[in-house]
């Protein structure tokens, strides 16, 4: 059962620290990096003292003239202090739009201008990718986190500021805004309140509590993610340590989680696929996982399989669980070590007790299946309250309380949620493009990433990364792609070169724009 506070009020943000805190305020917190907004902070935390640097961000904001209701847009370098920053914003009643550091200068203007001039916090890098976009113009304020700019007011000559009284949002009322990973366009702001955003605890309330003890977990999502504001809740409500990690690279990685010693780690589909090759690293980073848990997207079960291989732990289990920002966590399955060889990577989970229903409608008349898939439908009380901005296209998705996620799939007769891709990447003469992807990354083990999408004459060709950039074996390829004749020969790029979204996804449709351009010039 989620915390009765939560269950009645919602999460609410801005006095998650100072109830953890209360709870136990001796619950450690250790970075893999410095905060830039509180340079002396170091590394190691304890609850209470990250409900104090809370609170004093909130008394800093507050004197550089943030006010209840104001919305304040926090665009800066990744650092666990996006995380507190929006924290103490929620404290003092304003309302954080969480924009991912890796948009462009052209994508955050046109997102500022949708929000009709909110505050805008940001750093000098940030601000130097801002260059070309009229600042001044489009947002009511500039807060820098460090540093000086012309106009803007800077959080670090602002310590010492009055504290101020936290400020409680309505249970249906906005409480933050994240934005979706924009695969397709511009990205839609996403409104979450304390009502959506603590059902969807629910889930991972029930996996944590599989932790009997307080151990250690590690989690390494970006810190604007609306997951990473639910991922700390439950960490901190239930007091257990936490390594927040900023660094994905794999080497950095497996030193801190051989130091650390996790049981549990939650981590990106992509972060987990560009760490397989330390599951043979000699210092056995994974040894002392017992839970691997993932979300956002389907995983690859060459991946699942090799990290649950490397754990040392009695019957280690990989949670996979499918959803999206509009909907949160929807369903969810585990792996075992025993079962995992006959993981159909399709398969994305179950509905869970007391959370999400998933339903799957035709889309031309015939009953759904793998032929013929449908559109895949969610219904719960988790569900975002709306698109900021965008009313029209937020209402365009729901039919009857039904969230239409633009996923298409079909259920098996156990009931299993089968989601073989999304409706706008759909490839023609391909049943699924995701499922060929699997299947091929599971028979060359020297593919790091594979993408199909469509060629300028509508075939489906595979894009292919290799560990290393070295040249794939042709022959090896046509052997394991014998069972796919409809594929095209593949194209290899520079792992480098994929176009990814936020949470590292491929940006299929401009992937497969690239493409066509290069192979029109070749012509």
């Amino acid at each position: 059962m989620v915390d009765r506070a939560i269950a009645k009020h919602g999460l609410q943000l801005g006095s998650m620290p100072e109830m953890a805190a209360a709870k136990n305020s001796s619950t450690r917190l250790s970075l893999d990096h410095d905060l830039d907004v509180l340079p002396g902070a170091g590394r190691r935390l304890t609850a209470g003292r990250l409900a104090e640097h809370v609170d004093d961000l909130a008394g800093r904001l507050a004197a550089a003239g943030v006010r209840s209701g104001d919305t304040i847009a926090i665009y800066k370098s990744p650092n666990f202090d996006v995380w507190m920053l929006a924290s103490a914003a929620a404290r003092v009643g304003a309302v954080p739009v969480m924009l991912q550091p890796a948009l462009d200068g052209a994508t955050v203007g046109i997102l500022l201008g949708r929000l009709h001039r909110p505050h805008l916090l940001t750093d000098l890098p940030k601000l130097h990718v801002l260059a070309d976009v009229p600042v001044k113009e489009l947002a009511k304020t500039v807060i820098i986190s460090h540093g000086e700019w012309p106009g803007a007011v800077a959080l670090t000559d602002l310590a010492g500021s009055p504290r101020v009284e936290p400020v409680f949002r309505g249970l249906d009322e906005p409480a933050m805004i994240t934005h979706t990973s924009g695969t397709t366009g511009v990205p839609k702001l996403v409104v979450h309140t304390p009502r959506t955003m603590g059902v969807r605890l629910r889930p991972q309330w029930w996996l944590l509590s599989l932790m009997w003890r307080r151990d250690t977990v590690a989690i390494n999502l970006p810190f604007v993610h609306s997951r990473m504001y639910a991922a700390m809740s439950l960490v901190l409500m239930k007091a257990m340590p936490v390594l927040l990690m900023n660094n994905p690279k794999p080497d950095d990685v497996a030193g801190l989680l051989a130091a650390h010693k996790p049981t549990f780690i939650e981590a990106l589909p992509n972060a987990f696929m560009d760490w397989e090759p330390l599951a043979e690293d000699p210092r056995k980073p994974f040894a002392s996982v017992k839970y691997f848990s993932s979300t956002f997207d389907a995983i690859h079960p060459r991946t699942i399989t090799r990290l649950i291989a490397s754990s040392k732990r009695r019957v280690p289990l990989f949670f996979q669980i499918y959803g999206q920002s509009e909907v949160g966590p929807a369903v969810g399955r585990p792996y075992f070590s025993k079962s995992v060889h006959r993981t159909d990577g399709r398969c994305v989970g179950y509905p869970m007790p007391g959370c999400a229903q998933v339903r799957v409608v035709s889309r031309d008349g015939k009953r759904p299946s793998k032929a013929t898939p449908g559109a895949i439908e969610v219904r719960w009380d988790g569900i975002a309250h709306s698109y900021f901005g965008e009313p029209e296209r937020y209402e365009a998705n729901k039919h009857d309380g039904w969230w239409r996620t633009g996923d298409v799939g079909y259920r098996t007769r156990r009931g299993c949620l089968h989601m073989l891709d999304r409706e706008v990447d759909m490839v023609p003469e391909t049943s699924s493009t995701l499922e060929i992807e699997d299947l091929m990354i599971s028979r060359l083990d020297e593919l790091t990433e594979l993408v199909v999408v469509i060629g300028p004459n509508a075939e489906p060709i595979p894009v292919i990364c290799t560990d290393g950039d070295r040249p794939l074996d042709p022959e090896r390829w046509r052997t394991a792609a014998a069972d796919f004749p409809q594929l095209a020969d593949p194209v290899q790029l520079p792992q480098a070169e994929l176009p990814r979204t936020a949470t590292m996804k491929v940006r299929r449709i401009e992937l497969s724009q690239l493409l066509q351009s290069r192979l029109e010039k070749r012509v």
